[in-house]
């Protein structure tokens, strides 16, 4: 199947309103069909800080690599394919046996995670828009399967286009919440070894709604984005933690914060869950919509209520030019108007909007369209 027949395909299959996790599965579906592999995952990333909040790891690593994984991706950063490096070339593909120019021994990680697995090459798909990557495919081979081919990248190159537009789509909110929700933080406490040594049953009432999936059996091991996120705090300077927001089943948003802690000599990780500072959600809704900078200063500035003529006086450009960034804001939120844009960011994703109440402690609107 050639890139365009297969990119066709996945178009189809990716119609609709899908979670972040449909779209991961949907798209991995259509990919292993033409590039098939031994062990594969599909994983939503924060563009910010390029850190896991979410995936499907039911076909992936085993959990025994998953820390060593962990520390090289996110806390040494410095191998050759590493998301953050890749994430800065201009391509959407990567071959860990291209990029070591065949000399895969050298890359720490195929000597510690993909040859202890019988693996011998990956390859990478970032789920990019510009230079902001939401998502990542990851296909892995075994020596008995035949190498990955020029054919090979050129379908996953196509197919990360459609798949990136796909999982952004899904991470715009919709709805309002039917009742009460919790509006604070919970807990969770890591050991050592990244194990749930006790957890608040708050923390669990957010976790459980995370767009994660995994092979059954997994014990006292946490989601891996909340692990990764684990890694990634142990490894800053000391008390500064570690941060990123996550897509809940439902459509909204949690953050969660970590800090290493020692006790009593045990290295030990605290974890704070709960809903997304609404002062957050503003920056983050602006960029899933693919608003360049200027575009985003005037929709925060449509949002404060400001007039035309008082957004190009502050911004020192002329009306004309406002009024075509808002007919481009316009074309890409589907809205008409500012009334619609307004109604769009405040009421649909939660923006708080103290006109209006009543909202819950973090900006949630709450009851029905007449509560």
């Amino acid at each position: 199947m050639t890139p365009a027949e297969t990119t066709a395909r996945l178009e189809r299959a990716l119609r609709g309103e899908l979670s972040a996790l449909a779209v991961l599965d949907r798209t991995s579906r259509v990919l292993l069909d033409v590039v098939p592999a031994d062990i594969w995952c599909g994983v939503v990333l924060d563009p910010s800080t390029l850190l896991d909040t979410g995936g499907q790891h039911e076909s992936g690593f085993p959990e025994s690599s998953m820390r060593r994984l962990f520390e090289i991706e996110h806390v040494e950063q410095d191998d050759v394919d590493n998301l953050r490096a890749l994430a800065r070339r201009p391509g959407r593909v990567s071959l860990l046996s291209r990029s070591t120019h065949g000399r895969l021994d050298d890359s720490k990680y195929y000597r510690e995670i993909l040859h202890p697995l019988g693996l011998s090459d990956e390859l990478r798909v970032l789920l990019r828009d510009g230079r902001r990557t939401w998502g990542l495919l990851v296909l892995c081979r075994d020596g008995h399967t035949r190498a990955f081919s020029s054919a090979d990248l050129a379908v996953a190159e196509a197919v990360s286009v459609p798949a990136c537009a796909a999982l952004r789509r899904s991470l715009l909110l919709s709805g309002v919440d039917a009742g009460p929700l919790p509006d604070a933080p919970g807990w969770v406490v890591l050991d050592g070894d990244l194990e749930v040594r006790s957890m608040s049953p708050t923390a669990q009432h957010w976790l459980d709604r995370l767009q994660e999936r995994h092979a059954p059996g997994r014990g006292k091991a946490g989601p891996y984005l909340m692990r990764a996120l684990a890694v990634q705090a142990r490894g800053e300077v000391a008390g500064a933690g570690a941060h990123v927001r996550a897509p809940t089943s439902a459509g909204r948003w949690i953050s969660l914060r970590a800090w290493p802690v020692d006790q009593g000599g045990e290295p030990t990780t605290v974890v704070s869950v709960g809903p997304t500072d609404p002062g957050e959600l503003t920056a983050l809704v602006l960029d899933v919509y693919g608003l360049s900078p200027r575009a985003r200063q005037i929709a925060q500035l449509v949002l404060l209520g400001r007039s035309t003529s008082e957004i190009a006086r502050q911004l020192g450009v002329s009306a004309y030019t406002v009024q075509d960034h808002l007919k481009q804001i316009f074309d890409k939120v589907g809205v008409r108007s500012r009334r619609e844009l307004v109604a769009e960011l405040f009421f649909r994703h939660y923006v708080p909007q103290l006109a209006h109440p009543p909202l819950s402690t973090d900006g949630r609107l709450l009851g029905g369209p007449d509560g």
